[in-house]
């Protein structure tokens, strides 16, 4: 069994053919879907898809740093009142992304912050999106480190260093199409940590695994990464789908 721990299953993308996308996944062994949260726009989306998909479809709540502008406020007071009707799985996705807008960095430190303190209050995890802001988000995780704090670092690209901090945060790194590419650098220190830390992920529609680079993701293609993992740690594609899919149930055990 395989866990798609960071996957978009209610973007547009999938509007022609989202059946057919669903059981081409559970054909090829997927059968958990954690559903991270982008903004307000999107909630009704994921909550029709966990209608239609409830025993393997899991949602998070969250605002994510490139939806935060000037109206984050609204954004922010839109999750809490989710919270307040119902459950998650996990405060995400949510972090710092200084990739297309750096002029917002404060105010992304800012929501970042304050979902963090949200994640503690329910006692949940956080799904982490960093984008070439690793300094960044260490700096919020550090002020927030406690037993309280932890989750996912999403789609971990960084260095054996930054792996390591991010670890040292009781994170655990989510692991994607990245690690297939000829360029993707995480592949040469992956299997010097312990796979105890390591879940996957597809992060579809985006970041498709060698060889569908550069097209549609979708949660099917989870199987190429845990072959590629598998290969990495010289270990069974099946013990890498158990001991992951154990990972996400310890990070999500609500």
């Amino acid at each position: 069994m395989l866990t798609d721990t960071h996957t978009h299953l209610y973007s547009d993308a999938f509007n022609e053919d989202r059946k057919q996308m669903m059981q081409r996944a559970i054909d090829a062994g997927v059968e958990r879907f954690f559903i991270p949260a982008i903004d307000s726009g999107h909630t009704e989306e994921m909550y029709e898809l966990e209608k239609n998909y409830p025993d393997q479809v899991f949602l998070m709540m969250g605002l994510h740093p490139t939806s935060v502008k000037e109206n984050y406020e609204e954004e922010l007071a839109h999750i809490e009142k989710q919270f307040k009707k119902r459950s998650f799985y996990a405060v995400g996705e949510i972090g710092i992304d200084l990739y297309w807008d750096t002029s917002t960095l404060a105010i992304q430190q800012d929501a970042f912050k304050r979902q963090i303190q949200l994640a503690k209050k329910y006692k949940l995890p956080i799904v982490i999106h960093c984008r070439d802001a690793f300094d960044e988000v260490f700096e919020v995780l550090e002020s927030e480190k406690g037993d309280g704090l932890f989750g996912i670092f999403h789609c971990f690209t960084g260095t054996k260093e930054q792996a390591e901090q991010a670890l040292s945060y009781n994170m655990k790194l989510g692991i994607g199409g990245v690690v297939t590419f000829k360029n993707g650098k995480i592949d040469q220190f992956l299997n010097q940590i312990d796979l105890k830390h390591i879940v996957l992920e597809t992060d579809s529609p985006y970041l498709s695994p060698t060889p569908y680079r550069g097209k549609r993701n979708e949660s099917s293609y989870l199987k190429l990464i845990c072959k590629k993992v598998a290969q990495l740690y010289t270990i069974s594609e099946e013990e890498v789908a158990r001991v992951t899919t154990q990972n996400s149930k310890e990070v999500f055990s609500k």
